[in-house]
């Protein structure tokens, strides 16, 4: 049964948005777009010299991520960092579900190091981590600990999800 609603897997890097939600993706019978994809190639290239995005270089990005969101069911990988971008993406997709993977600084930076041909270098963790407002209460997000198999997590994710559906 597919899910009635648009997701974003969020997280800082290393978090395991695209493993999680292309296998949440086929799991709940949706479509599943990696958000890297939509970052406008200055965006790209600021990040693979090392150098952080601020707020006015995400706001094409979000907003092209919203315009995906809106057009209907799917599930969306992006870090989604900061409570005001989610609720940009909110303003695109009022019934957003959200899904929280964290994990430990030391997970995270075990698997970027180990990540070849990815544009986002190792370097940016730390930014992430400083950027990061985890989802409050009042966002009711789905929280995965990464650190458990990912078969475990989707699972988990899509459990949730069809139970969450069945009250709406």
């Amino acid at each position: 049964m597919p899910f009635s609603r648009p997701v974003v897997v969020m997280g800082v890097s290393g978090s395991g948005k695209t493993s999680v939600g292309v296998s949440l993706a086929e799991a709940i019978g949706e479509t599943f777009v990696d958000g890297d994809s939509l970052h406008p190639e200055a965006n790209v290239a600021k990040m693979a010299a090392g150098i952080p995005l601020d707020d006015a270089d995400r706001a094409p990005w979000l907003d092209a991520i919203g315009r995906v969101l809106a057009a209907g069911q799917v599930v969306v990988a992006c870090s989604a960092l900061k409570r005001a971008y989610r609720d940009r993406l909110r303003a695109a997709a009022p019934d957003l579900e959200l899904v929280y993977l964290q994990g430990s600084r030391e997970l995270l930076a075990g698997r970027v190091a180990h990540r070849p041909g990815h544009f986002m270098p190792a370097s940016l963790l730390d930014s992430q981590l400083d950027t990061l407002e985890p989802p409050t209460p009042d966002e009711d997000p789905l929280t995965v600990d990464v650190a458990r198999p990912l078969d475990e997590i989707v699972g988990s994710l899509a459990g949730s999800m069809q139970e969450r559906s069945a009250h709406d």
